[in-house]
C-alpha cells in the first residue's frame, strides 16, 4: 500500500470523524473531567499505576504502585524526545537539519507519519511527527540520525536512564512497539518527563493541538495531537500518550497554572475517557492544594564559578530552568533561604555536567536539594593563554 493511498484512507477517516460528530466528541471530552476529590485516596482509581509530581522540585504529591514495571507503549518516546532535545542543546544537530528515512524506519507499523524510504524531513518536522502523531517511523529515523542505528540509540536511551537513576526502566526500542524486556514505571516516566521539561522548547511541539507536515506539497499531511488534554484542559501543554493491548491506555501529561507546573502519569487505564478524566482530576487537586515558591527563574543569574585552566577564567551560572519549592497553599515563606554549593571546576567542563547543588531551607529544615548543571562547555586553555593569565595574576 503506497503512501498516497494510506494518506487518503487516514484523511477520509479523519474528515468523517470531524465533520460528523465534532460537537458531541468535544463536549464529551470536556464533560469527562471529574470534580476534585476531597482526598488523595480518590485519585487515579482506575489506573494500574500512577504518580503526581511537581515538575520544578520533583516533589511527589501522590503515587500509586508507582514503581511497578509495566509496558509503556508510546510513552517510550519521552526518552527519545529527551535525547533529541539534548542533542539540539549541545549543538550536535540543528532544527533545520535534514533527516533521511531508511527503509527500516519507513517499515514501522502502528502510529506513523507515512515516511517513504529516502524521504527527507527536517529535525523539527520529525519532532512534530513524534510529539503530535506519535510517529514510530519518525522516531526510528531520528534514532538513526543521532546514533547510526536504532540499536545504538537504544543503548543511549538505557545509559541515560541509568544516569537519571531509573531503577525500573529498560528499553528495547525507541518507539514503544511491543517487545520483550521493554518496561518502565510511572515514577521513572515522571522523572524522564521532568528532565524533558527542563528543555522548555519541547512544549512548543507537545502543546500543539494540530499542525501540518509536507506543507508545500500537493497533499499536506494533517497532524492532530493524540493528547486531547492540550485542547480541553486549561494550562495543559504535553506530553505523551501511549496504547497497546498489553499496556492499555497510558499518559504522561503536564499542565501549568500560576507558576505551578505538575506532571501526572497514569498507566493501564481502561479507556481514553477514564484516562483523561483521572489525569484532569489529578491536575485539579494539585492546583487547588499547592503553590510554588520561586528560588530562581529560568535565565536568572545564580552566581559565578572559577574554572581552573579554562579558556575563560570563570563561568556565569544562569538558571537553565526554574528552581522552586512546593508548598501547601497559605504556607509562610518568610524563613525560606538557599545555599549554592559549587564544586571546584577544572577544564574541560561539558555542558549539562553536574557541578554542584542548590540547597533550599525553611529555617533549619532542608526542603529540597537540586543538582546544578554546567550551563555551557568550557574548553581547556592553551599554554599561551595560561602563561599570560599567570603573568597578569603575578603583577596584579
Amino acid at each position: 500500500m503506497n503512501r498516497k493511498f494510506k494518506q487518503l484512507i487516514v484523511g477520509c477517516c479523519a474528515a468523517i470523524l470531524v465533520l460528523s460528530v465534532p460537537t458531541a466528541v468535544f463536549a464529551e471530552e470536556e464533560k469527562s473531567a471529574i470534580k476534585s476529590p476531597d482526598s488523595q485516596n480518590n485519585l487515579a482509581v482506575s489506573a494500574r499505576s500512577a504518580i503526581l509530581m511537581d515538575a520544578d522540585s520533583g516533589t511527589i504529591i501522590y503515587e500509586k504502585n508507582s514503581h511497578d514495571r509495566l509496558p509503556p507503549a508510546s510513552i517510550t518516546k519521552v526518552m527519545t524526545m529527551l535525547l533529541i532535545m539534548e542533542a539540539l542543546d549541545e549543538g550536535r544537530i540543528q532544527l533545520t537539519e535534514k533527516v533521511s528515512t531508511s527503509e527500516y524506519a519507513a517499515s514501522m507499523g502502528g502510529s506513523q507519519i507515512f515516511l517513504e524510504p529516502g524521504e527527507q524531513m527536517t529535525v523539527e518536522e520529525m519532532l512534530k511527527g513524534i510529539a503530535l502523531a506519535s510517529g514510530n517511523d519518525a522516531s526510528v529515523a531520528m534514532a538513526e540520525k543521532l546514533a547510526g542505528t536504532e540499536a545504538e540509540f537504544v543503548g543511549m536511551m538505557n545509559r541515560r536512564a541509568q544516569e537519571l537513576g531509573l531503577k525500573n526502566t529498560h528499553f528495547a526500542n525507541c518507539n514503544g512497539l511491543p517487545a520483550a524486556d521493554h518496561y518502565t514505571s510511572a515514577h521513572d516516566i515522571a522523572v524522564m518527563s521532568r528532565e524533558l521539561l527542563k528543555h522548555s522548547e519541547i512544549t512548543k511541539y507537545t502543546g500543539l493541538y494540530q499542525d501540518y507536515l509536507r506543507k508545500t506539497s500537493e497533499k499536506p499531511f494533517w497532524l492532530v495531537n493524540t493528547n486531547k488534554l492540550v485542547r480541553f484542559y486549561s494550562g495543559a501543554d504535553g506530553l505523551k500518550t501511549g496504547f497497546t493491548s498489553e499496556a492499555k491506555f497510558c499518559l504522561t501529561a503536564t499542565a501549568r497554572r500560576d507558576n505551578l507546573r505538575v506532571i501526572a502519569v497514569v498507566m493501564g487505564e481502561p479507556n481514553t475517557k477514564t484516562r483523561n478524566a483521572e489525569v484532569s482530576q489529578m491536575f485539579d487537586f494539585s492546583f487547588a492544594q499547592y503553590m510554588n515558591h520561586s528560588i530562581f527563574d529560568k535565565g536568572q543569574t545564580m552566581g559565578t564559578v572559577k574554572v581552573e585552566k579554562g579558556n575563560i577564567p570563570e563561568m556565569e551560572l544562569k538558571a537553565k530552568h526554574s528552581y522552586s519549592v512546593l508548598l501547601k497553599k497559605g504556607s509562610s515563606v518568610k524563613d525560606i533561604r538557599y545555599e549554592l554549593k559549587i564544586d571546584s571546576l577544572k577544564a574541560p567542563v561539558k555542558i549539562n555536567a553536574p557541578i554542584g547543588k542548590l540547597i533550599v531551607y525553611q529555617g533549619d529544615q532542608v526542603l529540597n536539594e537540586f543538582t546544578v548543571d554546567a550551563p555551557a562547555s568550557v574548553e581547556r586553555a592553551g599554554w599561551w593563554t595560561l602563561f599570560r593569565r599567570s603573568c597578569g595574576n603575578l603583577f596584579s
